[in-house]
């Protein structure tokens, strides 16, 4: 299948392990030229380094994009060197394992900024581009704790208002073009990731969470994720949009 994706411009948030670095990876195995960027410089030029082998351009931006600053640097980069944003994937997110009552102000402020700040920013400074080409495509990475109750308070208010900033997106910019879309994730595991600490840590516990609430008897793996991306990405999906795509083997208990 061709996803026609050869050629295109794209952005990547927190590209440099995990998740991101898989969904830059295949956009690079499908032609895009890619801006990536984390705040990590080392894993960072080891990403780009990668995508370079596969015979891709990428221009490899150490930015937090929890700032404006940081945000404008990325978007800045990615038009000088490739004239256009095609796609945008909003990867960047995290948590805070802390029960609600020991969650303080700061702590909130950190993950609102992280989980969907980021992702506004992002989306508020590609958007004029997308505008002026008439077409684009934006995918926000939530996860099934942001469909359904899961996961510490903070990171399921903020990835469930994620869910809800991409269905806003989508109504208004269909009109333009544009393709907003969610895919939201299980329980990945990657090296160095939060799910590689805790079975590493206590392998047993893991084992047990593995078989209560992995149909699949597994975890996920971040290419899986990065296949749905990149369709979301494509030509291929024109007619999806305001969609939120569970990556999860059925890990997750919604119905829609």
């Amino acid at each position: 299948m061709n996803l026609g994706l050869e050629g295109k411009s794209a952005i990547v948030t927190g590209a440099s392990r995990g998740i991101g670095r898989s969904i830059a990876m295949g956009l690079a195995d499908e032609g895009c030229n890619l801006t990536i960027c984390a705040r990590g410089e080392e894993a960072l030029q080891e990403a780009a380094q990668a995508i370079r082998d596969k015979g891709a351009k990428v221009e490899a931006v150490s930015a937090d994009v929890i700032k404006e600053d940081g945000v404008k640097k990325v978007v800045n980069r990615a038009i000088a060197s490739f004239k256009q944003i095609d796609v945008l994937v909003n990867n960047v997110g995290g948590s805070n394992w802390k029960p609600f009552v020991e969650h303080s102000d700061e702590d909130w402020q950190n993950i609102i900024d992280l989980n969907l700040f980021a992702a506004i920013r992002m989306c508020r400074r590609v958007i004029p581009t997308m505008e002026q080409q008439g077409n684009g495509s934006i995918v926000m990475i939530s996860s099934i704790w942001g469909r359904e109750l899961g996961g510490p308070s903070s990171y399921n208010a903020t990835k469930a208002a994620e869910i809800g900033l991409a269905k806003n997106l989508a109504k208004e910019l269909a009109p333009k073009g544009i393709r907003v879309n969610t895919v939201a994730p299980g329980s990945i595991l990657f090296p160095g990731g939060g799910w590689d600490q805790r079975q590493k840590a206590d392998p047993e516990e893991m084992a047990v969470f593995v078989e209560q609430n992995m149909p699949l008897g597994r975890f996920g793996r971040p290419e899986e994720v990065a296949g749905v991306v990149v369709f979301l990405s494509s030509k291929q999906a024109s007619l999806v949009t305001g969609a939120c795509i569970n990556v999860d083997g059925c890990q997750g208990y919604s119905l829609i």
